[in-house]
């Protein structure tokens, strides 16, 4: 019973109608679960289906607890004991506790376990085969993408050195101009700081067409390794 439990649950074959329904209803209870969350006044419909769905996910993962051995494949007790530290069982820990505590009451002013409502967003990644293709994409290309996130970050810098040198009187400290860098990198540009002198625009114009080009490196490494992944 405990493997068939993991198999709809977890595994979620092509050919398994069970744990298709199981997954599709999942991702009908996390949307819900977070429908309340983008008002500010909670309504007596959204408290009941908070109550609902908390209770749904606290099943999934007495389920998962459960099932552990069959998911680290390990034998004994080790297996039930390092699963609650695995990333995604720590995702579903903390977006139910804001629900089965009265600690959010505790910590309002922090809005910190509200917060930990969000992450039931990243469930969606258990139950989404596209979602898991872009994860493995993600996880194969990291280091291509490590090294353009490097050549990102070493531009933002130099870019913003060489433009606080050349309008000291534009930028109050040395954060604002790796702001300005990194609106310019992107090229979105809100114009809330910007320069005044000659030098000063060519910098900018020059930042942001090296920007375009910055910003498509890993929009090309994303693209070619989903095509890769597709493929096999």
């Amino acid at each position: 019973m405990r493997r068939r439990i993991y198999e709809i649950i977890e595994k979620a074959e092509d050919n398994d109608k069970i744990s298709k329904i199981y997954d599709t209803f999942m991702m009908i209870a996390i949307v819900a679960s977070i429908i309340p969350l983008c008002f500010i006044k909670q309504y007596p419909v959204f408290i009941v289906t908070d109550k609902v769905t908390v209770v749904i996910f606290l099943v999934d993962y007495i389920l998962r607890l459960i099932t552990a051995d069959y998911l680290t494949e390990k034998t004994g007790i080790v297996s039930f004991l390092t699963y609650p530290f695995r990333p995604m069982a720590i995702i579903d820990l903390l977006s139910i506790l804001p629900s089965v505590t009265n600690l959010n009451y505790a910590f309002r002013v922090f809005r910190i376990f509200r917060l930990f409502k969000t992450l039931r967003v990243f469930k969606f990644f258990r139950y989404s085969k596209n979602i898991m293709i872009i994860v493995n994409v993600l996880s194969k290309k990291k280091d291509a993408l490590f090294t353009v996130g490097i050549l990102a970050l070493s531009y933002i810098f130099v870019t913003a050195l060489i433009v606080f040198q050349v309008e000291p009187d534009t930028f109050d400290n040395f954060f604002q101009a790796i702001y300005w860098a990194t609106v310019s990198l992107t090229t979105v540009g809100y114009g809330d700081i910007y320069p005044t002198s000659n030098i000063g625009r060519i910098i900018s114009m020059i930042s942001s067409f090296l920007g375009i080009a910055v910003v498509a490196l890993p929009s090309g490494i994303i693209i070619s390794g989903y095509q890769e992944e597709l493929e096999e």
